[in-house]
């Protein structure tokens, strides 16, 4: 009994959450009201965005909770994480991944990869960026880039 009475005294222990993005929020965010399904897609990349893309889902970062969701299908999906150069095998099965999405769409270019090549710049398999191949709404710095820069993409997404 010394332990749930010791849970029920303490209470519930977390970091308040970050303040709004007010001034940063995309001008999509009230379309989707307050709550988006991500579709992630690896275009190319060394797996080290991912990795970090799913720090951000963790219990530790929980992006869930700004109202961002991962969901498998693309046809689900209101915003696609994108990462990595996009190599010459990945283009046209991103393209169709996007096209797949229902409006209002958003494509967010996660790391120095995805937004100008980064280390593979120039590389024989490679053809370019995300930007070259798909539009792109919001991009994500960073090699890789680290949790809460991911998270505060979302949430300037979300609005929340």
């Amino acid at each position: 009994m010394g332990l749930l009475r010791k849970i029920r005294t303490t209470g519930r222990v977390a970091e308040p959450a970050p303040p709004r993005p007010e001034g940063q929020v995309q001008p999509s965010a009230r379309q989707l009201g307050g709550s988006v399904q991500v579709r992630c897609v690896d275009a190319g990349s060394c797996n080290g965005c991912e990795i970090e893309i799913a720090a951000a889902f963790n219990p530790v970062y929980d992006a869930e909770r700004y109202g961002a969701r991962q969901v498998a299908s693309p046809r689900h999906a209101d915003v696609a994480l994108v990462t990595g150069p996009v190599t010459r095998n990945m283009a046209a099965p991103l393209r169709r991944t996007v096209a797949a999405m229902g409006e209002p769409r958003l494509v967010v270019a996660v790391g120095d990869c995805a937004i100008n090549c980064g280390e593979f710049a120039g590389g024989y398999g490679v053809e370019g960026a995300v930007a070259d191949v798909v539009p792109v709404d919001l991009a994500v710095p960073g090699c890789p880039p680290e949790p809460e820069a991911i998270v505060a993409a979302l949430r300037r997404v979300t609005g929340r």
